[in-house]
């Protein structure tokens, strides 16, 4: 089979495909004809050496995919051959064929291309995790999401809006204002024409609630200004810098709690966990067309090189999918 191989990636600054030998899954996993892969943000990090893979997933790239169940283990009964499926991969995923952990399979939706499913595991499983759990965000309260355009804040938008939430996102351009603003915002901040701290003070006087980030670096301080007293901030990434000054007055004084998390390194368990409540609340949704996967520009293998320009170019208004013929 073909795989996308970033070992070269070093010496030349390109993303090479290679033949390897195809996975043979074991008794509790799919072997899945890989249709589309999603890109996201840690495939970038992965390929420049900055995210190393877990020690027992594979080395190839890619963290979710759509395709059709080709082979399943004698233990799987939730899944079988030709079955339309999209999943969450610890790795494996830039490639014709990758085998996943039955548990962390989904039904393709029936409404969706492969495309748009491949974009689904990954951001969701994310924003459901530290929207709900980390986060604890409830019915009337308020949220703050940093880079609303991206896959995850295009999750995170549509499910703060499913739980009731007033929603709050900022982004660097009116083009993407005027997106996110389309999927049902409260208020959309262009940080490039304004301070987002001045904007909720003004717009916001009790504050916020919870708050989602991915930059960290400057935006820290400014975020725990923005949260009320007993507010959460939870980082998801830190683009902007992962050792931040910290005003520690302000989180004593508010009594704020600052949490964060990884998805790929949790146990098969965990990952089921946050699937199964996925499979209950969130497909249903989707499949009625109610939440949607926001695809924004779709590749071909071919040209994986121009889908990761693209999103390190941070081109994008929602996410970025790689189809295979």
């Amino acid at each position: 089979m073909l795989i996308v191989c970033d070992k070269e990636y070093n010496a030349n600054g390109k993303l090479v495909l290679k033949e390897e030998q195809e996975p043979c899954p074991n008794e509790e996993e799919v072997l899945i004809k890989i249709k589309a892969f999603g890109i996201n943000r840690p495939d970038i990090l992965q390929k420049k050496g900055l995210y190393p893979p877990p020690a027992n997933a594979s080395k190839i790239l890619g963290l979710e995919c759509s395709g059709i169940a080709e082979k399943v283990g004698k233990n799987v009964t939730s899944i079988k051959e030709g079955d339309s499926v999209c999943a969450l991969t610890a790795g494996g995923a830039y490639a014709e064929k990758v085998s996943v952990h039955h548990w962390h399979c989904f039904e393709a939706p029936t409404n969706l291309s492969f495309a748009e499913a491949a974009s689904l595991p990954e951001s969701f499983m994310t924003c459901w995790t530290n929207i709900f759990e980390h986060g604890m965000l409830e019915r009337g309260e308020s949220i703050l999401i940093h880079g609303g355009n991206s896959g995850i804040g295009c999750a995170a938008i549509q499910l703060s809006l499913w739980a009731g939430a007033a929603v709050i996102c900022s982004v660097r351009t009116e083009e993407k204002k005027r997106f996110c603003e389309s999927l049902g915002c409260t208020s959309v901040i262009n940080t490039q024409k304004e301070d987002f701290v001045k904007h909720i003070d003004k717009n916001f006087p009790k504050k916020m609630n919870v708050i989602i980030d991915m930059l960290g670096g400057d935006f820290t301080n400014k975020n725990l200004q923005c949260l009320r007293e007993y507010g959460r901030l939870v980082q998801i990434a830190f683009l902007k810098g992962r050792f931040p000054r910290l005003d520690l007055m302000q989180i004593m004084k508010k009594k704020l709690v600052i949490t964060g998390s990884t998805l790929r390194a949790r146990s098969d368990e965990e990952k089921k966990r946050i699937a199964d409540l996925l499979k209950k609340n969130i497909w249903p949704e989707i499949e009625s067309g109610k939440i949607k996967p926001c695809l924004y520009k779709e590749y071909q293998l071919s040209q994986i090189n121009e889908a990761h320009e693209f999103m390190e170019n941070s081109m994008h208004m929602g996410k970025i999918a790689v189809n295979i013929p």
